[in-house]
This record gives structure tokens, C-alpha cells and sequence, in this order.
């Protein structure tokens, strides 16, 4: 199903519904905090930032986020683990969030948290979502994850925690600073440049065609 999976997400980004909202939603799990077992000597002229190659580790907390395609602002929700529980509470939150009126799109990928009976019976009570799953091993597809990538970059990697309620509440006010000023990202190329892209790989790769 990779071909449809990709003629239905990237329909999504180039062509969202009217009067509906779309979400690409995803976990980053296992974020640890972590503080170096020395400071961090600061750059200077002449001589760049410095850190220790050891850590000691005080816990781990997993983020639930939900980016906006066309504003670009973030929900998200913080949790110990990643179960269809609290897979299930996010989409609550989400339902709070989004104003009574439009439709839901979720773009997410196949974990089976996403599928299980207590989810399915709650989205046949909540008509206004419609799930939609990238195809596997294809996270490149869901634009979140390139917002993971600058909370990464622009937090995480640059920052220590000394546990894990102080990681928590960095996330939480880092999402806040976030969506004070949200960036969207742009999806640009259409599900046919993509799939062509991909066949000629696969034929570079394999000229044989089998």
C-alpha cells in the first residue's frame, strides 16, 4: 500500500480539506534526562564549545505531539510511558483543542498503540477523526519529525537535566516559546515526483527490474 499511503498523505499537505484541521502526529520516546558529569565550557575566540563525553542519566519521559500543517503550532503532552493509554488521552486533548466544527486529520505512522479495540471504539465515538498512516518505515513523510528534529537540535542536544521534572517542564516551555511564533513547514513536491524519484533509484539500484 506505499503507493496510496503516499497519493493520500502529500494529497494532504498540497490539498487539505475545507473546514478541517490537519495533524501530523507522532512520539518521541525515551527522551532522557541527562546532565554532563562536568560543565559545559562555553566557546570562545579561537576555541569552540566544549563537553564531556559522560553523563549520568536521572529518567526518561516520552512527548506525544501533534503539529498543525498549515500554522504550524504544536500540541503536546508529556507522559512516562507511550501505551495505547496515553495514546488515547492525547487524542482527548486533541479533541479539547480543536474548535467543535472541523474535522480531524491525523497523520501517524502504524505503531500498533494507534490501533488497538479501546482506540477503535473511541474514534466510532468521535466521527470527526480520520486516521491516516504513512507507510512503514517511512517517517520522512510526516512532517512532525522535522519538528522533532529542531526541538532536538535547538533544546535538547543543548541543554541538561537533572531530572526528569525539569526536562518536562524545558519541553513545556520551549513548545509555548514555539507556538508564541510558529513556523509551518512546506511540503513541495507532489506524490508523483516522489514516486518517480523513488523508481529511479529502485532501477539504478536493480537494472535488472526483478
Amino acid at each position: 500500500l506505499f503507493v496510496d499511503k503516499v497519493h493520500d498523505v502529500v494529497g494532504l499537505y498540497l490539498n487539505p480539506p475545507e473546514r478541517a484541521v490537519v495533524l501530523c502526529v507522532d512520539e518521541k520516546s525515551q527522551i532522557q534526562a541527562l546532565d554532563r558529569t562536568a560543565p559545559i565550557l562555553p566557546m570562545r575566540p579561537g576555541t569552540p564549545e566544549r563537553v564531556t563525553h559522560d553523563y549520568k542519566r536521572f529518567g526518561t519521559s516520552s512527548l506525544y505531539a501533534a503539529l498543525d500543517v498549515k500554522t504550524g503550532e504544536v500540541i503536546g503532552a508529556l507522559h512516562q510511558r507511550h501505551r495505547a493509554v496515553e495514546f488515547k488521552k492525547f487524542l482527548q486533548r486533541i479533541d479539547k483543542t480543536v474548535p467543535a466544527g472541523l474535522d480531524v486529520h491525523l497523520i501517524l505512522d502504524n505503531s500498533s498503540t494507534h490501533k488497538t479495540p479501546a482506540i477503535q471504539r473511541w474514534l466510532k465515538t468521535h466521527p470527526r477523526f480520520v486516521l491516516h498512516f504513512t507507510p512503514t518505515s517511512s517517517s520522512w513523510i510526516n512532517l512532525v519529525e522535522r519538528w522533532f528534529a529542531e526541538l532536538t537540535r535547538k533544546l535538547l542536544q543543548r541543554s541538561a537535566h537533572r531530572s526528569v521534572r525539569k526536562l518536562n517542564t524545558d519541553i513545556t516551555n520551549w513548545i509555548k516559546t514555539w507556538n508564541e511564533d510558529p513556523k509551518p513547514f512546506t511540503w513541495t513536491k507532489s506524490s508523483d515526483e516522489i514516486l518517480e524519484s523513488i523508481a529511479t533509484r529502485c532501477n539504478a539500484t536493480n537494472p535488472s527490474g526483478h
